[in-house]
């Protein structure tokens, strides 16, 4: 690269490498980008007990221009076309046995980065992205047959990762269905940056949230996915959704702060 190697360039290289650890993670070009903006402004490293969330340091524009001149990066994921595949079209008898959990990612870029890591294998859980609902009916028949199957949905910290749980229980029916989060508290415990802004609306309020994450997500603030670096959004999704399908008894309490996704992320 001729000339001055600016402080982006040189947050890319480093966010690269980190993206990918440990193991050769594969990894989304937001991911990217939000583990570039951590590198500029570290901040996530304060205590989880002060909680907020941070404005991106650098704008994505800026980081697709450094991209472009960066070249290409190991283990970064091509955007995802068309739907996402549907596992077992290959063995006509998969569909006659149980499913106990299925995955239904609001981002499809997420969906496709868990599957590239292999989590569906990982975790014995099928994923999807919202916008392939609705779902193959072989599918919610082998979720019925389990009889105590979960339904898995891991969404933004924002008014639309709300819609995408509402669209998946929708879907879903009669089966159970579990928000993961993100939630606004969780983004403000690991201090991620913070989205894109959308517009204010009218939310109703999500059963569990406490009163100023609702105030937030009503305000159009937004925190995505994405913004969790790649190995420890794969260790956390694969720990929920496995440790989750286990838990028989629950408190009122814990039955509502699971409606609105309390799963403890910043522990992870």
């Amino acid at each position: 690269m001729a000339g001055r190697v600016s402080a982006v360039d040189r947050a890319l290289a480093s966010a690269a490498v980190r993206a990918g650890a440990p193991g050769r993670i594969r990894f989304t070009r937001r991911q990217l980008y939000y583990e570039v903006c951590r590198g500029l402004l570290p901040l996530h490293r304060l205590p989880r007990r002060l909680r907020f969330t941070l404005p991106a340091p650098v704008g994505y524009d800026r980081f697709v221009a450094a991209l472009d001149r960066h070249g290409p990066v190991p283990g970064l994921l091509d955007d995802p076309a068309g739907r996402t595949a549907v596992p077992g079209d290959d063995v006509p008898d998969l569909y006659d046995y149980g499913l106990p959990r299925l995955l239904v990612c609001q981002d499809a870029a997420i969906a496709g980065m868990l599957l590239a890591n292999d989590l569906h294998m990982e975790s014995a859980c099928p994923v999807f992205a919202e916008r392939d609902l609705p779902l193959d009916p072989r599918l919610t028949d082998a979720l019925r047959r389990t009889g105590d199957a979960a339904v898995f949905v891991l969404h933004d910290a924002s008014a639309a990762g709300y819609a995408t749980v509402e669209a998946v229980r929708e879907w879903a029916g009669e089966l159970r269905v579990h928000p993961l989060g993100l939630r606004p508290v969780h983004a403000a415990a690991l201090h991620l940056t913070t989205g894109p802004r959308a517009t204010a609306v009218d939310l109703d309020a999500p059963a569990g949230l406490e009163p100023w994450e609702v105030r937030r997500l009503r305000a159009g603030h937004t925190v995505e996915v994405a913004a969790v670096n790649p190995a420890r959004l794969l260790r956390t999704v694969h720990r929920l959704v496995r440790g989750q399908s286990r838990t028989r008894r629950r408190s009122a309490r814990l039955r509502q702060l699971q409606a609105a996704g309390f799963m403890t992320w910043p522990a992870a």
